[in-house]
């Protein structure tokens, strides 16, 4: 796999990425989820996109990996239940650092970077959410857009599943060494993940102990968090949203149920929406076959 790895500027910021492939072919701009660094578009799966000749782009986002955090930025504002209702009524909450419409001109500054007019935009879960608002502000920037595993956050949407709401925002125990670090986040991978696919659970762990050992940093998934509060709903983005757009899905998702990937499809003119048997919130290595033919499919379309 040819990887060429850099920072791009944006404002204050170094975003870290990975340039994959053949640079004179097709982007694919990859934009990873809540707390997440961008190695959760596991090597292998970038390698088999651009198998299929395209040239895939993967970074971290703000206040993730190996990207510029934000040390000492607060999260003012209500407290998390106050924050949760104003989701469930898709109204901005106040005192995030940032907004999910900062962390797409982040995305913005990496093809700038690398000098790139326009891409095929993927985003999953969160970084769905930015692909939403990138599609819409940056149309002439996107060739297409795919929104994985995600939502709109429009008003009435089902709340996430209990279970996978608790073990997302359950913090590890006080002072918990890196063991228990990594073995708390393999537990939240098998909760929200796909239990149809279920990963061995030594590979689990091997992947935990690698995002562990890249960077740890609690403080950025809660300034993420808050800013996809103060963005609020978004559909108004999917109701000028002219690229065209694909909604990919997991059938057994209960931490973004299949109804958030029902309103963007709805909310998006001309929109597909196409789910994907057994898969939950997480991308399962024997789906990736399908998960990157429907991919290439849409992007050929495009």
């Amino acid at each position: 796999m040819t990887t060429r790895s850099g920072t791009a500027r944006s404002g204050d910021l170094e975003i870290h990425y990975d340039d994959i492939g053949d640079p004179h072919a097709p982007p694919v701009l990859l934009i990873m989820g809540l707390g997440a660094q961008m190695v959760f578009w596991r090597s292998a799966f970038c390698q088999k996109i651009a198998d299929d000749g395209y040239r895939v782009i993967r970074f971290d986002n703000r206040d993730a990996g190996l990207t510029s955090k934000l040390d000492g930025a607060r999260v003012a504002g209500p407290p998390l239940p106050i924050r949760l209702t104003h989701s469930l009524l898709g109204t901005p909450s106040p005192g995030a650092p940032y907004t999910l419409v900062d962390m797409a001109a982040d995305a913005q500054a990496v093809l700038d970077h690398l000098d790139i007019e326009r891409a095929h935009i993927v985003g999953a879960s969160m970084g769905g959410m930015i692909t939403q608002i990138f599609a819409a502000d940056h149309a002439d920037r996107t060739v297409t857009a795919t929104v994985v595993m995600s939502s709109n956050n429009q008003a009435f949407l089902p709340p996430p599943g209990p279970k996978q709401l608790r073990a997302l925002l359950a913090a590890p125990p006080r002072g918990a060494n890196r063991e228990t670090l990594i073995a708390h986040r393999a537990k939240l991978g098998a909760i929200i993940g796909s239990p149809v696919y279920p990963a061995p659970r030594a590979v689990a762990l091997a992947h935990s102990a690698e995002y562990y050992d890249r960077s740890y940093y609690p403080a950025g998934f809660l300034r993420q968090f808050a800013a996809i509060g103060a963005t609020g709903s978004l559909v108004e983005y999917n109701r000028r949203t002219e690229v065209p757009t694909l909604v990919l899905h997991g059938t057994h998702d209960k931490l973004m149920r299949p109804s958030g990937a029902r309103a963007i499809a709805h909310a998006v003119p001309g929109a597909t929406l196409r789910m994907i048997d057994g898969m939950a919130h997480d991308l399962p290595e024997p789906l990736w076959d399908e998960i990157i033919g429907a991919l290439t499919e849409h992007f050929a379309q495009g």
